[in-house]
């Protein structure tokens, strides 16, 4: 990674406000020109206190999977005391949503070590056998259903806390489509959310520009989307992380 040199290429980085910094950051470090455009806002559940009267009885579950930093973030102050109980088995579905539930005193029992999704959660030895078990998912009011769906087809009885919402940011994306041919070399997205988002934002006068820039994903999932979307130059992080994703940039960099 030390050998790694941007050379001032303008890296369009999508994610929400409060997860973008740690990204940047490297970017700019290795010589590039983060460019912050979040496609993505996290805010608080529809209806705080039906969250909270679910989580009072957090005691009678067997385990709590955690699906993302910001359920982390946004779950446990909701939690009776802030904190799940000493009982509890606590699973996470990447390294970030484990190093979140770290920094929170929470530490982690299962977590996948090769893929970090929902499928690389699912292939632990330790979500095979959940039969009888009471599991409990921390996650966006929407989600993605399969992680839910397989664990009770397991045997698991299964519930959900939808701690926070994605919504898509009421901003104007003229100024961005402006200066993109000038400024705009590679785009980042995380998320299948975030790329559906920035194709709306960019309209119908920016959705070209998009499919015509090189674009960094994160997942085989999100590589299909990507295609049927229409994008057309894409590269795959080997990863989720930060590291990973500046990895396939300075692959793309480097030719």
């Amino acid at each position: 990674m030390t050998g790694c040199e941007l050379a001032g290429a303008g890296v369009l980085v999508t994610r929400t406000e409060h997860q973008a910094a740690a990204l940047c950051h490297l970017i700019d470090a290795h010589g590039g020109r983060a460019l912050r455009f979040p496609a993505l806002e996290i805010t608080g559940p529809a209806d705080p206190a039906a969250v909270k009267r679910l989580l009072a009885s957090i005691a009678r579950f067997d385990m709590a999977i955690f699906i993302s930093p910001n359920a982390v973030t946004r779950g446990l102050p909701l939690l009776p005391d802030g904190c799940l109980p000493g009982s509890i088995l606590i699973a996470a579905v990447g390294q970030g949503t484990t190093r979140a539930l770290a920094a929170a005193g929470q530490p982690v029992d299962i977590f996948p070590e090769q893929r970090y999704d929902s499928e690389g959660l699912l292939a632990m030895p330790a979500m095979r056998s959940v039969a009888g078990r009471r599991i409990l998912i921390f996650r966006g009011q929407i989600g993605r259903a399969m992680l839910g769906e397989t664990l009770a087809a397991r045997g698991a009885g299964v519930s959900y806390a939808g701690v926070y919402r994605r919504q898509c940011p009421q901003v104007d994306a003229g100024p961005l489509i402006g200066r993109w041919r000038s400024e705009v070399d590679v785009v980042t997205a995380t998320s299948v959310e975030l790329l559906e988002n920035l194709l709306t934002l960019l309209g119908e006068s920016g959705s070209g520009l998009l499919r015509d820039t090189p674009l960094v994903v994160i997942s085989e999932r999100m590589r299909e989307r990507a295609e049927a979307l229409g994008c057309r130059r894409l590269l795959q992080a080997l990863r989720a992380d930060d590291h990973s994703i500046l990895e396939a940039i300075c692959r793309w960099r480097s030719g």
